[in-house]
């Protein structure tokens, strides 16, 4: 029995959990991974792209295209999230340096040229912040209506921030980014973007035992992919002990490409969202209008619910498989 394939362009600013989300897709027989590019987010572009293109070569995926993007956001001053992701972001794991470079096009031109070439087919997946897509759709204004959809990990609706009390990180860094991305998927007859928030993905938390569960999958702890992940994790673990008070991690990326592949592992509901760009203590927060007291047309679909149980059994059973082979290929 075929697989329907589920075509994909990922937008990533690769640290822990968005090499998690590369592995899940990696192992996951219906993503077709159209292409991967890179902004400056969890850390500093040129580790987002060293990081993106070593964790694919570990994946056995060196064929996609990874494409190179913003070095900031598009009107303020980068900040990384070193603390949390690690000096270079894949925390204490190590990987050799791929031994290719990114494409000679950039990262919103390459998400143009595919969405183009395949108009209505692609589903773009964003990791972090939204400086890419900002430039894509001033490139391209048309570009809601040539992709499928658009899948976000970003904002916190009714939920506590985890970068300040009321903003999740990846609105934080490029504010700006999200809304010219909600105003121009707003200004098409584009589909509405799914937003998944930290009200949903901080139900993800992976512990000590998915990490024996997957071992147990892959064949055992001393597997390439295992000791990746679990030299990755152990930093985002130790960052979650001190200041969330368990020891586990929020894999809030992969759970979204999880969603991105399979829309009934979530549930969403239809919104009117706005980003606060000038609140001095709320700069980033997606305001929501969950009474619909704007009566205003919602602009989003925000996530409400997600089967992390569900979601955890795959990507165990995924990348152990995707562990075992490339152990039998080698």
């Amino acid at each position: 029995m075929s697989v329907a394939r589920v075509p994909l362009l990922i937008d990533c600013d690769t640290g822990i959990d968005d090499a998690l989300a590369l592995l899940y897709a990696c192992a996951s027989t219906e993503a077709e991974i159209a292409g991967v590019s890179c902004v400056a987010g969890n850390v500093e572009l040129p580790h987002v792209v060293r990081n993106t293109l070593a964790v694919l070569a570990l994946a056995g995926r060196g064929e996609i295209e990874v494409a190179a993007g913003r070095e900031a956001p598009i009107a303020r001053p980068l900040r990384i999230a070193d603390d949390t992701h690690g000096p270079t972001g894949l925390g204490y794991a190590e990987l050799p340096l791929p031994a290719r470079e990114a494409s000679s096009r950039d990262a919103a031109q390459m998400i143009i040229d595919v969405a183009r070439a395949r108009p209505g087919e692609l589903t773009l997946v964003t990791l972090g912040p939204l400086s890419n897509v900002a430039v894509a759709l001033e490139r391209e204004p048309e570009l809601p209506r040539l992709l499928r959809g658009l899948v976000m990990m970003v904002g916190a609706y009714r939920s506590p921030g985890n970068t300040a009390p009321t903003m999740e990180w990846n609105a934080g860094v490029d504010p700006e980014a999200l809304a010219v991305t909600l105003a121009g998927w707003a200004a098409t007859a584009g589909p509405r973007p799914i937003a998944f928030g930290l009200d949903v993905t901080e139900r993800a938390g992976m512990t000590p035992k998915h990490l024996d569960q997957l071992a147990e999958a892959a064949g055992g702890a001393d597997d390439p992919i295992v000791r990746f992940v679990s030299a990755a994790l152990r930093f985002y673990f130790e960052f979650h002990s001190r200041y969330d008070g368990f020891y586990g991690a929020f894999v809030h990326d992969a759970l979204v490409v999880a969603a991105a592949l399979d829309a009934s592992l979530a549930r969403t509901e239809a919104l009117a969202v706005e980003v606060e760009l000038e609140g001095r203590w709320t700069t980033g927060e997606t305001v929501t209008d969950w009474r619909r007291q704007w009566h205003r047309e919602p602009n989003l679909e925000v996530a409400v619910e997600a089967d992390s149980d569900a979601f955890f059994e795959r990507f165990v059973e995924r990348v152990g498989q995707l562990a075992r082979s490339r152990r039998s290929a080698a």
